[in-house]
């Protein structure tokens, strides 16, 4: 795994979406240290193929659920970062408010009563989206909002959704794990259309 520690400069809006360009996403350590990686293994959910398992489908139709596409997207964030043990910083949290200003940060709102009950967030640039984080503060938000971005995406005409890492989580959803050359052939493919937008 290729690890660069970061510096200011490397939090700054247009050269954080040049590293997401390149394969890479930023994580905090257990100092608050940033650093830069990319993994020797990506994963990644084919959009357009992916699996909602039926009794997700099922879920939906049902739930009181209500969506938003990056409405709180700064509090969805925060949110994110409400665990024992996160990586993400207060510096890295101010560090995308910068880049929502460029318009390439977006998020997926799960609303139960007016209340945000999960969500998501991530990073688009041209056909790929980089997803970062998600949470739940009720049963299967977090997995809905997932499911409300992959519709987003292959409405949009997107080619990638990068997930970074395997989690059982995931797995239902279709994730496949990839060696980061093909990872990188697909960045190259998602940039051809420049047109895409979120």
């Amino acid at each position: 795994m290729v690890k660069q520690r970061t510096n200011k400069d490397m939090l700054e809006p247009d050269i954080m979406l040049n590293l997401y360009a390149q394969g890479a996403f930023p994580m905090a350590d257990e100092n608050k240290v940033i650093s830069w990686y990319q993994p020797e293994i990506r994963t990644v959910i084919p959009v357009g193929k992916f699996n909602c398992p039926r009794s997700l489908k099922k879920f939906m139709k049902k739930s009181d659920f209500t969506y938003k596409f990056d409405v709180d997207t700064i509090k969805i964030i925060e949110m994110c970062a409400e665990r024992d043990e996160t990586w993400i910083t207060e510096e890295l949290i101010d560090a995308y408010a910068g880049l929502e200003q460029t318009g390439h940060l977006h998020s997926v709102g799960v609303y139960q009563n007016d209340l945000l009950v999960g969500g998501l967030y991530g990073v688009s640039y041209k056909g790929a989206f980089f997803g970062e984080s998600m949470f739940s503060k009720v049963s299967q938000a977090s997995k809905t909002a997932l499911v409300k971005l992959m519709l987003r995406l292959s409405t949009q005409n997107f080619t990638l959704l990068d997930v970074q890492f395997q989690t059982e989580h995931l797995k239902m959803f279709g994730t496949i794990e990839i060696p980061f050359l093909e990872y990188s052939n697909l960045l190259v493919n998602a940039y051809q259309d420049k047109s895409i937008i979120f």
